[in-house]
């Protein structure tokens, strides 16, 4: 399976609907080998054959594969509108480096792509949405290709447009875009939101512009996007470290070993209050550590896919 550190090493890591497809087949060869064989990801263009009507547009491809016979759909049908919400303020930078992709953003921003390819691949709608202390990109949900060209294009714009100066102190207003969207998007939808959470607004504003997502009858899935080794576990080297708020600017010096158990325990304590409002709201939550892969992704999105259908 592609992990973001292969994406880098691609040399076509620009061509996000190219990548895209390489992650979900990839995804769907290892759901065949796992416990998850015969999820539904693969015949969401086909339906059973019924005995007695017309063989012409059997897949006779597919039935090599699975020896069950399957007909091709070609009405333009949506079975499920899904609305992708990504923020893009500089927290979402880290770890910053040389590496454009490698970082939270470019997670997100990828695991965003291989979901348009997926939603496509199962003639679903999708929308997308860049916030950070406003909303820059929304669009409505749709099935055309043209129109998963034009956000394979906010993707590029936006991965490309990251380390440019504009790029830093970008704060992030997470519950004034999710009471935006809410309201913009008009049919009952499906909302992945992509975040990592840092922001100086209180966590109850933002479940009640999650919940008034649930009240105009969207179901929501929050992909909590996080760099473990750095982020959760602090492992930084015991030496004078000067770090720097990516998006309000201000520089504190720090010795790690000095503040490691109390950071960490701060942030064991947020994770677990953003996952019990999580419960009582009855939003799906997935933690995305970015070293992890993009299965993790596609899997949780199947998995509530399934549970709407």
């Amino acid at each position: 399976m592609i992990s973001l550190a292969d994406i880098q090493h691609h040399h076509e890591f620009d061509n996000f609907e190219f990548i895209a497809r390489q992650i979900v087949e990839g995804f769907i060869t290892g759901l065949h080998r796992s416990p998850f064989h015969g999820f539904s990801v693969e015949f969401a263009e086909h339906r059973l054959y019924n005995s007695g009507e017309s063989t012409k547009h059997i897949d006779w491809k597919l039935f090599a594969r699975t020896e069950k016979l399957f007909v091709k759909r070609f009405e333009e049908e949506t079975n499920v509108r899904c609305q992708l919400v990504i923020d893009t303020s500089s927290s979402m930078l880290f770890p910053f480096n040389e590496h454009v992709t490698q970082n939270k953003l470019g997670f997100s921003l990828y695991s965003a792509a291989a979901l348009i390819y997926l939603l496509r691949r199962q003639r679903d709608a999708v929308g997308l949405s860049l916030f950070n202390n406003k909303v820059d990109v929304h669009t409505q949900a749709k099935v055309s290709g043209t129109h998963a060209q034009m956000l394979y294009t906010h993707l590029y714009n936006t991965i490309h447009a990251a380390h440019s100066v504009q790029s830093f102190n970008k704060t992030t207003s997470l519950a004034r875009a999710l009471h935006q969207i809410a309201e913009t998007v008009h049919t009952r939808s499906l909302i992945i939101l992509f975040s990592d959470f840092f922001e100086n607004s209180q966590y109850e504003e933002i479940f009640a512009a999650l919940q008034h997502c649930k009240y105009n009858k969207h179901e929501v899935i929050i992909f909590h996007v996080t760099e473990s080794l750095h982020e959760e576990q602090f492992g930084f080297d015991n030496r004078p470290l000067k770090i720097t708020d990516m998006e309000t600017g201000e520089i504190i010096k720090i010795q790690p070993d000095t503040v490691r158990s109390t950071y960490t325990s701060n942030v064991k304590a947020l994770l677990q209050s953003i996952q019990h409002m999580c419960i009582q709201y009855k939003i799906d939550y997935c933690k995305a550590n970015i070293n992890d892969g993009f299965h993790q992704v596609l899997l949780n999105y199947l998995v509530k896919r399934n549970k709407l259908m």
